[in-house]
């Protein structure tokens, strides 16, 4: 088996991460599933949540994505999102305007469909919520 995935994570406003891997683990439209080296070729959408890459020193790190496609090579995948940022980059606050935005937004739903995407990235921030929640430097609630 190969010793990486050369793994890119790309949204509008910039490549956020590139670097081999060894493990990515990918929020598709059908449910998580993981790349490691050698993987099968695949191209896939991509639901909110979150991309955890373990690294070649065995550190993981996680970010949060929305939209956008996953392209799987042997060599490689590329996630192109719609939005991607790493968990470092929100705080409680921030996460509980966006849960309280969704809410609002569900209530609103002109279609069972948009409540349902609406529940999805409502179940999402309240997963990084959690992440931020477990952090270095977390308090308890």
């Amino acid at each position: 088996m190969a010793e990486g995935t050369k793994l890119e994570i790309v949204s509008p406003e910039k490549l956020l991460f590139s670097q081999t891997v060894k493990s990515v683990t990918v929020p598709g439209a059908d449910g998580y599933f993981t790349v490691l080296g050698e993987h099968a070729p695949l191209m896939t959408t991509l639901k909110s949540g979150f991309v955890t890459v373990v690294d070649t020193a065995g550190i993981s790190h996680v970010y949060y994505v929305r939209g956008g496609f996953a392209d799987v090579t042997p060599d490689s995948l590329t996630i192109l999102a719609e939005e991607a940022q790493g968990i470092a980059d929100f705080d409680r606050a921030k996460i509980d305007g966006l849960i309280a935005a969704g809410l609002t937004a569900k209530e609103a739903a002109a279609t069972a469909e948009e409540e349902a995407r609406l529940q999805n990235e409502i179940d999402a921030w309240r997963n990084l919520l959690l992440e931020v929640g477990s952090g270095p430097g977390a308090t308890a609630h």
